[in-house]
């Protein structure tokens, strides 16, 4: 859901998976306290899970 919103609104981003990727897993636990995904980080304002209002808000979009 989140990368077809990012798609949709022309946003750019990158995605790590943290089932593979060690050090990108060990900083999401860090940043959240968690391993709820997706993590979404926008400008320093960090969001666990698919909140579209919030990253929409954030994006300056719908």
């Amino acid at each position: 859901m989140a990368k077809n919103f990012f798609k949709a609104n022309g946003a750019e981003y990158t995605e790590y998976n943290v089932a593979t990727d060690l050090d990108k897993r060990k900083e999401m636990i860090d940043k959240t306290g968690q391993m709820g995904v997706p993590v979404i980080d926008i400008g320093g304002e960090v969001i666990v899970g698919f909140d579209e209002s919030r990253i929409g808000s954030l994006l300056g979009v719908k």
